[in-house]
């Protein structure tokens, strides 16, 4: 516990560090706002769900599949939307929030047998949606105010018919040429975690501090990031259940982060421009980009904080 403090502490040392360039205002007003279309456009059309008795491990194993960071659950006679599960409900479930409930308290600790309760168990009921008729400047108030990274569309009489995620709303704001530079869109005041650190400590922290993802610092260094779909593919993927032996979740989530934290690690720099970022983001599929500047991690801007800079703000 001290240590998570000591490393807490040192991520506010080191995001919090003022870096060499000049940080002057720039004034930047988005016209996105005359461009609005239906939201149709941009919608996923043909949207992959689950229906509500559907087990929990099964929908993690289709949006591991699909790559998929939530699963609209819907009636599967009617299609009628029924609530969503995201990677935030799985990491809540593995003993990040109330939802751990449903392993700790009904089946004892035993991840094995939880996993294999109705995806209703742990779905989001009160789903924000878009109706079809929505225009994309409806989306993107909407995932600004709520922070929603995803919004399922349903016609009149509440059946999906698409989605559309934070990602659609910045393949259309990117089009729309800005001033501002990565270091007016990111957020420099981040906690972190370290690489020893067990999975359980961050998905606390991911669902009490309600963030998609955290850096991992090892000696001011940034090592990687771990997210929320990282956490829910691990368990998806059924690596987790291979290191199991009596099926208690605490075999999974005592593992270190290091496990997680693979592949490429694409960064970028304060001084470059948010349309810049943004071609990256959905160039290489990523929600985030860590910001170094002199060797040393000063920030993390992700799709949400661009979607808001295109947005006006």
């Amino acid at each position: 516990m001290h240590q998570n403090g000591r490393i807490a502490k040192q991520g506010d040392r080191l995001l919090k560090m003022p870096g060499t360039l000049d940080r002057g205002p720039v004034e930047f007003k988005s016209h996105i706002a005359e461009q609005a279309g239906e939201i149709m456009a941009i919608a996923t059309r043909d949207v992959v769900s689950a229906p509500p008795t559907q087990s929990i491990l099964a929908a993690v194993e289709q949006m591991t599949k699909c790559g998929f960071r939530r699963l609209p659950i819907t009636d599967a006679g009617t299609g009628t939307l029924r609530g969503i599960i995201t990677s935030g409900d799985i990491i809540n479930f593995m003993g990040g929030g109330d939802k751990y409930k449903l392993v700790e308290v009904r089946h004892n600790g035993n991840l094995i047998a939880a996993v294999n309760e109705p995806v209703r168990s742990i779905m989001t009921q009160q789903v924000e949606t878009l109706h079809t008729d929505a225009r994309i400047r409806d989306a993107i108030d909407v995932i600004v105010s709520k922070k929603i990274g995803g919004l399922p569309v349903v016609d009149k009489d509440g059946i999906l018919a698409g989605i559309v995620t934070e990602r659609d709303v910045l393949g259309v704001l990117a089009a729309e040429h800005s001033a501002l530079r990565v270091e007016d869109a990111m957020s420099s005041d981040l906690r972190v975690t370290a690489p020893d650190f067990p999975i359980a400590s961050v998905t606390r922290d991911l669902t009490r501090h309600h963030f998609r993802r955290l850096p991992v610092v090892s000696d001011d260094v940034l090592y990687g990031i771990v997210t929320a779909t990282d956490i829910m593919r691990y368990l998806g993927s059924r690596e987790a259940f291979s290191r199991m032996t009596t099926g208690n979740v605490a075999e999974v989530t005592g593992l270190p982060v290091r496990t997680l934290v693979a592949g490429e690690l694409f960064t970028t720099t304060p001084e470059k421009t948010i349309n810049e970022a943004a071609r990256e983001m959905l160039t290489r599929n990523i929600g985030a980009l860590p910001v170094i500047e002199d060797s040393r991690l000063i920030g993390l801007v992700t799709e949400f904080d661009l979607v808001r800079e295109f947005a006006g703000g």
